[in-house]
């Protein structure tokens, strides 16, 4: 996950850092810092990688096109 990644996805589900915050239970300013491009713990990425994940964000790798985000295909048995 990038930080533009992370910001892509905010604001897919309507969220602010704050709401971001909450959802992986770590402080706004971890939020802001992976924003900006700083260097976070890996657990600590995968914690907010893993918010996203639970409120239905896919994140698609480089692969040519470029990263991105987009909500994940709801499933068969929904």
């Amino acid at each position: 996950m990038t930080p533009i990644q992370s910001k892509m996805a905010r604001v897919a589900l309507g969220w602010g850092t704050r709401d971001l915050a909450q959802k992986a239970n770590v402080s706004p300013d971890t939020i802001a810092r992976l924003e900006r491009g700083e260097r976070l713990r890996a657990g600590t990425m995968e914690t907010i990688r893993a918010a996203f994940e639970a409120a239905g964000i896919e994140f698609i790798p480089e692969n040519g096109g470029g990263a991105g985000v987009r909500f994940r295909k709801p499933s068969e048995s929904n």
